[in-house]
């Protein structure tokens, strides 16, 4: 499969939540490797409280999966506890890749 859009999400975390952001991201790639149509799944920190997600799709229904998917609901059903605001979504068409 090779990719076609992906996801680059930024995660702000509260301050005192930091260590629990990075164990739930730590925590969630068996689920992203259980997603058949996910390709390629990162969990990046920046700085402190700043973390990432980059990952990578064959095409709109592989996106849309992962969208309403495991991660993001668990990520979503604790975002008040652990983070400093919404993670920021943003949709990506994926111009070139190194598999």
């Amino acid at each position: 499969m090779q990719p076609t859009v992906g996801l680059v999400v930024r995660i702000e975390a509260k301050p005192e939540k930091a260590d629990a952001v990075a164990e739930f991201l730590t925590g969630a790639l068996p689920l992203a490797e259980a997603e058949k149509r996910t390709i390629d799944w990162y969990a990046l920190r920046t700085g402190p409280t700043t973390f990432w997600v980059v990952d990578s799709f064959p095409d709109e229904a592989g996106r849309t999966a992962h969208l309403e998917g495991e991660i993001a609901a668990a990520l979503m059903a604790n975002a008040d506890e652990l983070l400093a605001e919404a993670p920021q979504i943003m949709q990506a068409d994926v111009l070139a890749a190194k598999a």
